[in-house]
This record gives structure tokens, C-alpha cells and sequence, in this order.
């Protein structure tokens, strides 16, 4: 008998953080989505620990905040950059942040960056996607190949248990599914850039009274530097009693450690030996490659399918879920009818450079751990250790502010070479350029492509609640009666876009012009004190017609 092929609007493949993040927000979007995963959901090894604070502005808009901040993670634990040469020898420098407890959001966000690892943050994002009408988690399926045409995507799936194979018809795919892609495979898309940087192995190990080791003062990342510079990481991966240590090898090796040689080196950390429980390992290769493209027809792919970071900065989960956010509109826009396809091209014109970006800034941290001055002098006692120590301690702490203090990472994100935005004010090209190199200083601003402003509103709401929907036109209160025109045109195209008045002195000051059309990224579309003198033609252009 022919199969009858189970239909959706949108199938994911690959149930990490950036296909939970797609799959949720494409149900709070209202359309139906299945997630396949040849996993079963489970996270053995938490890739990552920190959520950025775009990303919980994200969490914020889809309700999950309070989950991210309930976790398990200890939110009293104090979160201090450590470097040193073993936790009972010498401390080299230190970079004191707060605990969770007690950090606050910068003025430019109602959010804060939060420690929440991936073991506990998947299953956060894995309740929302299953809170949402339409969205189905397949687990232990993998896809085996697809064939797609003018009307949609037609992918056949098996059940990695039983063999057993399933057809889906979907309007289109997206690939989550890692750096070894079977997405990007199938599409024929290459990656460029430098490659293969380290060959690391991870270790999760517990050890309930791990800080009692030793007479440092507690700290989130111990940072282990030697004759021959930083060797290891210990973090603290839940606060409590479990630690990961990440033992950073070469781009020539790839060694393979037993169980008693993984011990040795959690002890030449510490200074002493200890009991340790190994909970898990995972070795892995730490690449920077970014993908020729982003998607091909209705097939697109996100997070690690199209970039390949260093951890070195924490930008590899973060700028996926930034993916994952980016193709949803659009494609929500495309199921609905008023998407035109510029939208779903623009995809990869706006991420690509977002992805070139952290992985350059991701390398030159990692480059700055490697090339730290070292010397065998930072392990003798006496005035030229001393003079060492300092020397690579202020190395340390200079070379590494940039990755502690990275908010222009996060929030700076700008898309300037867009076809759904209008740029149509002068702009240095330069300033454009140092922006975009500028991991720290980030300015708030409303220039097309950039994130629109936090303010706070009268209500206690921020400004960024009132995006993600649809289009939102910021007008100036005076001058709300000015945007008739716009508005009918969008009306009339089907495009939705609601007004906000903004009355409160610091938003109109946040937002610079008296009209600014915000998209539902929460990204500019455009701005102006004027009307354009052709509204049609300006909805046609947002929307991707």
C-alpha cells in the first residue's frame, strides 16, 4: 500500500536548543511544526552554560524567563574568572562578576544574562515547544533524505529503533542538525574558514566538596596556565557539586585519555589528589567554519548547520537561537500569504555576516589563551616568578575583558545589507565596519537593521514586549495621525501592522525619529520624521515582495 505522508507546515530536523527554539517559536507563531531528533532529548554533556541576554530577551517574549531563572543551577555561586597555576599554587588574576543572584540587566536590556547549562535549559525549551498547539517533539527519528519542488518539501524519516519509515510533506525544512548536517549535506552547501583550531576533551566529573580543596576564593572558570601556557578549564557546570573540565589540546593531535589519565589531570589542576566521580566525556574538535549559504529554495538550515565557533565567547548556542528566531518570522510570514520571496533570501544575507563575525571574535579568544607570554618562571617562588605571574596575569585579564564584557556581541547584531530593510540615510561605511568589529561598546539606536531599543513604558512594560507579532510602527504621540497612509497600505497588502504611541520622553528619545517601523524580530524595518511619499511601495519592500 502507498504510504499516506503525515503533513506539516514546518518539519525541523535536529531537537538541540536552536530546533527547540524554531519549533517553539513557530507554534507561538500559530502554525504546526514536527521536530524529529535521532536522540531521545536527553543531555548527557551540557555543551553550553550561559544564555545571553538577547537570548532571554527571546525567552522573555515566549514566557519562559521564570523556568531559565528557576533552574537548578545555583544562582548564589559566585561567577569569578580565575586564572592560576593550580588551585593550591599561585593565583594569576582574577575577573570578579557576580553571582546570579545578584547581577542586574543593563540599562539597554529589561534582561540580564543568566547560567542555566544545557542540561537544564533544553528541557526548559523543550516544555515550551510542547506547550504550543500544532508542535510534535519525534524522537529517536532521523531523516534520511528529502526531495523538494514548487508546493514543498517531501522528507523521508526513520525510526532508529524499529526501522520503521516515515514520509512527511511539509512547506518547508530546516536543518538543526549539527555540524555534520545531513541537511547542508543533501543541499551540496560547503564551509570556509579556518577549520580545525583544538582537539578538546570535556570531562563532567562530581565532586561535592570540590572548593574545600583548596584556599582560593570561589570562582565559576578556573583557568589553568603552566610552563607552556593554558592547558585546562575546570567550570562550574551547576554551581553545587559538578564540575567540567576541559583539557585543550592541539590542531595537529587528537589524543584519546582513559579514565585514570582524565583523574591525573583533574588532580595536577587542583595540586593534590582527590576523589572524583566521572560522570561523562566528550571529545570534541573546537572549528571555525561558516556555511556558504544559509538555505536553498525551501530548505534552510541554522545554528551549528551553518557555523562553527570556538566556545571561547559563548556565541555558538546564542547566535543559533538568533537563527532560529530569524527564519521563524519569515516563514510564518510565508504560511500566512503576505511573505514575499525577498523575505526567506534575506535570511542568510542578514545571518551570514552575523556568523563570520562571532567566529572571528570566538578565535581571537581562544588566540589569546594560546599566545599569553609563558614561561616556566610563573611556578617558581621568588621575585621573578612574581614578575611572571603578573606579567601573564594582566595578560589574561586584559587579552580576555573583551569576551567577559562582549555586550555589542549580543546586542549589536546589525543587518546592513538587507533587502526587507530601507536604508535611506548617509552612512559611513568605516563607522559601519567599527561598529561591527566592536565586541564591547554596544549603542542603542534606530537605524535600519538594528535591534530597536529598550525603553521602559508607563505601564512597567518594556518596549520590547511589544514586538514579536507582527510589524509595530513606533510613532510619536504628536504625530500618530501622519502614519494613515502606511497604515491603510499595509491593511490592504495584508501585511500586519499595529501603531504604538510612544508618549513616554525616553522612549521618544530611545527611538531618535518620530516613526519607526520595527519588525517582529524586533529588528528596524525603517525610520523617518517623514512619511515616505510612497507607503505601498515601502510595506511591499518590508515584507519581501
Amino acid at each position: 500500500m502507498e504510504q499516506q505522508a503525515v503533513k506539516t507546515d514546518v518539519l525541523v530536523v535536529g531537537g538541540g536548543p536552536v530546533g527547540l527554539s524554531l519549533a517553539g517559536d513557530l507554534g507561538w507563531r500559530g502554525h504546526a511544526c514536527v521536530l524529529i531528533e535521532q536522540g531521545d532529548g536527553v543531555v548527557r554533556q551540557a555543551k553550553m552554560d550561559g544564555v545571553g541576554v538577547r537570548t532571554m530577551e527571546f525567552c522573555r517574549r515566549w514566557g519562559i524567563v521564570g523556568d531559565v531563572e528557576g533552574s537548578d543551577y545555583n544562582r548564589a555561586y559566585p561567577q569569578d574568572n580565575v586564572y592560576l597555576t593550580t588551585l593550591d599554587g599561585y593565583e594569576l588574576g582574577r575577573q570578579p562578576m557576580p553571582a546570579m543572584q545578584d547581577d542586574r540587566p543593563p540599562p539597554e536590556s529589561p534582561q540580564k544574562r543568566e547560567r542555566c547549562p544545557q542540561n537544564m535549559f533544553d528541557p526548559i525549551l523543550q516544555k515550551f515547544a510542547r506547550s504550543r498547539p500544532g508542535v510534535s517533539l519525534r524522537y529517536g527519528q532521523r531523516l534520511l533524505d528529502f526531495e523538494q519542488d514548487a508546493e514543498g518539501v517531501t522528507a523521508t524519516v526513520e525510526h532508529a529503533a524499529t526501522g520503521v519509515r516515515t514520509v512527511y510533506r511539509a512547506r518547508y525544512l530546516v536543518g538543526c542538525d549539527g555540524g555534520r548536517s545531513t541537511v547542508r549535506e543533501r543541499l551540496g552547501i560547503g564551509m570556509q574558514g579556518k577549520g580545525v583550531l583544538t582537539h578538546t576533551t570535556n570531562v563532567i566529573f562530581r565532586c561535592a566538596g570540590f572548593n574545600a580543596l583548596h584556599d582560593k576564593v570561589p570562582g565559576y572558570r578556573y583557568m589553568f596556565v603552566g610552563a607552556q601556557g593554558v592547558w585546562a578549564t575546570i567550570v562550574a557546570i551547576n554551581g553545587k557539586d559538578q564540575w567540567r573540565m576541559s583539557i585543550i589540546g592541539t590542531a595537529d593531535e587528537r589524543k584519546v585519555y582513559g579514565d585514570d589519565e582524565l583523574k591525573a589531570f583533574a588532580h595536577r589542576a587542583v595540586g593534590r589528589v582527590f576523589e572524583l566521580e566521572i560522570l561523562s566525556i566528550l571529545r570534541w574538535t573546537r572549528i571555525e567554519q561558516v556555511a556558504d549559504a544559509y538555505g536553498r529554495d525551501r530548505v534552510f538550515i541554522a545554528g551549528d548547520a551553518c557555523h562553527l565557533t570556538s566556545p571561547t565567547g559563548g556565541l555558538g548556542m546564542n547566535t543559533g537561537i538568533g537563527d532560529a528566531v530569524d527564519i521563524s518570522w519569515k516563514l510564518s510570514a510565508c504560511l500566512e500569504g503576505w511573505g514575499g520571496p525577498a523575505l526567506l533570501a534575506s535570511y542568510g544575507i542578514e545571518r551570514r555576516p552575523i556568523a563570520h563575525r562571532i567566529t572571528r571574535f570566538s578565535t581571537s579568544n581562544l588566540e589569546v589563551m594560546q599566545q599569553v607570554p609563558h614561561t616556566a618562571q610563573v611556578l617558581e617562588a621568588g621575585e621573578a616568578g612574581d614578575r611572571a605571574r603578573a606579567q601573564v596575569g594582566q595578560a589574561l585579564s586584559d587579552g580576555l575583558r573583551k569576551e567577559w564584557f562582549s555586550k555589542n556581541m549580543h546586542l549589536g547584531n546589525r543587518y546592513t545589507g538587507s533587502p526587507v530593510c530601507v536604508y535611506d540615510e548617509p552612512e559611513s561605511p568605516e563607522q559601519i565596519q567599527a561598529e561591527f568589529l566592536d565586541a564591547v561598546n554596544y549603542r542603542p539606536g534606530t537605524r535600519p537593521g538594528a535591534r530597536a531599543p529598550h525603553a521602559w513604558l508607563e505601564d512597567g512594560r518594556s518596549t520590547l514586549d511589544l514586538f514579536g507579532r507582527g510589524f509595530v510602527l513606533m510613532s510619536d504621540a504628536a504625530h500618530v495621525d501622519e502614519a494613515a497612509a502606511l497604515l491603510a497600505a499595509a491593511e490592504a497588502a495584508g501585511v500586519p501592522v499595529r501603531q504604538h504611541a510612544m508618549r513616554e520622553p525616553e522612549v521618544i528619545a530611545a527611538y531618535q525619529k518620530r516613526h519607526v517601523l520595527v519588525r517582529p524580530d524586533g529588528h528596524v524595518a525603517w525610520r523617518g520624521d517623514a512619511m515616505p511619499r510612497d507607503p505601498a511601495a515601502l510595506v511591499k519592500t518590508v515584507a519581501g515582495h
